[in-house]
């Protein structure tokens, strides 16, 4: 076996051999290997298609890193084959640390899905960042790295007492971004635990984990800060003119913030109510710190910020009980039975399942009023799920008040007009 050549010197090494056939064969057993993983691939994608979903972790990380691991294998056999008949193996040699690195760094970022909640748009930065990675690895192998830095430390300023350099603020928010990972993942970790306290008030719980993890974030940059050398106090300029901007442009952003903790640990408003806010009636399906997220009947999601909360008035219609009113007006005509017309309307609502029977929050006809078309009655209900909806119960109801009306012979009456035409007495006939 050929004796290990150090990473620095690889790249001078291959390009000293450029001119050498050996050089032809190593990147004919990189394209065989290349090849061999594919079809390697392409065959353990199809065995592990049918995997129970207990594995899907697994499966997902062979899809992530599978390549590039099958391809280092094959690579490392081809290397010990082709040190028996070739002088020298620089390129292979290089190729090596840079196909381990990549399978590291892929299964690195991949492990952090799971940190933040999974979205499509995170496959993206998933990849994006793997590559970075893997390219100042590299850089760092290959030796390029340090002539990168030096040029990077040459671009720097002066400020106040301070030095600071490209290369300088590079690693500060390299190590800033690293610290902002671990920040959110310890919040992750602290969140689900808390999500798992049952005998803890839901918005209580999401308010805790959510100044957990303003907590931890701060603290992230305030330790990865001087780390790298950078003096907080200079960053009293800087939270000076926060303060401002604060106070003159992100006051409506600063009071969004605070309102969005206030009404976590109030709990006016808790997730599941169902909420009249400016005139949008819906279910609270999530509070965040800037924003309310408020779904109405139909689907369609209001983005509501959480200062509106705190200075409207806010119709909660379950805060205290979970039962909600409906409300179905009627009209009949005057010559209808009014007995009649009220039984046929009790016996439409206590039909449905969903209408409360009780004493006390049991189906009740009112009349409203005499109006100047008929009798305005109004069938009332209480319903135990109000998130469920009131069109389709509505529209059960009323088509069954219409089917009992028509047996009954109960005119539902329409805006009639009775118009008089009188004529004007014409001038007096002479008589002859």
């Amino acid at each position: 076996m050929a004796p290990s050549v150090p990473f620095d010197n690889l790249v001078t090494r291959l390009i000293e051999d450029s001119r050498d056939v050996d050089l032809l064969w190593q990147v004919a057993i990189l394209a065989l290997c290349a090849l061999a993983a594919w079809g390697a691939m392409r065959l353990l994608k199809s065995r592990i298609a049918g995997v129970a979903d207990l594995w899907s972790i697994g499966r997902e990380g062979v899809h992530s890193a599978g390549f590039p691991l099958l391809m280092l294998l094959a690579l490392l056999v081809g290397r010990e084959v082709a040190q028996l008949g070739l002088a020298n193996t620089h390129l292979l040699n290089l190729a090596v640390p840079l196909l381990l690195a990549l399978v590291g760094v892929r299964l690195a970022v991949y492990a952090l899905r799971y940190v933040f909640e999974p979205r499509e748009s995170l496959k993206v930065w998933e990849r994006t960042a793997a590559w970075l990675i893997w390219g100042a690895f590299a850089l760092h192998i290959t030796g390029l790295l340090p002539r990168i830095q030096a040029g990077m430390e040459a671009l720097s300023f002066q400020s106040g007492g301070s030095r600071f350099s490209l290369w300088l603020l590079f690693q500060a928010a390299a190590v800033i971004l690293v610290a902002l990972i671990a920040a959110l993942t310890v919040a992750r970790l602290v969140e689900n635990r808390l999500m798992g306290f049952s005998q803890i008030n839901l918005s209580l719980r999401m308010a805790l984990s959510k100044a957990v993890r303003t907590i931890l974030l701060i603290l992230a940059v305030l330790v990865a800060l001087p780390a790298v050398g950078i003096d907080l106090t200079v960053l009293s300029v800087f939270g000076g003119a926060l303060g401002v901007g604060i106070g003159i442009g992100l006051q409506k952003v600063a009071s969004n913030y605070i309102s969005g903790f206030i009404i976590l640990l109030d709990r006016s408003v808790r997730i599941g109510d169902l909420v009249t806010i400016d005139g949008k009636y819906g279910e609270v399906s999530r509070i965040n710190t800037r924003y309310t997220l408020l779904r109405s009947a139909d689907g369609a999601e209001s983005i509501v910020p959480n200062e509106m909360l705190i200075t409207q008035t806010v119709v909660n219609h379950s805060l205290s009980k979970s039962i909600v009113r409906v409300g179905i007006p009627v009209q009949v005509a005057y010559d209808t039975d009014l007995d009649q017309a009220r039984a046929l309307l009790l016996e439409a609502a206590c039909e449905q399942p969903r209408v409360m029977q009780e004493s006390t929050n049991a189906p009740r006809v009112f009349l409203k009023e005499f109006a100047d078309n008929g009798i305005n009655l109004e069938l009332g209900i209480w319903i135990r799920d109000p998130n469920e909806g009131q069109g389709a119960l509505r529209s059960d109801i009323n088509w069954a008040i219409w089917r009992r009306f028509k047996a009954a012979g109960i005119d539902i009456p329409f805006p009639q007009r009775v118009v008089r035409m009188v004529s004007e007495p014409g001038p007096a006939q002479e008589k002859p």
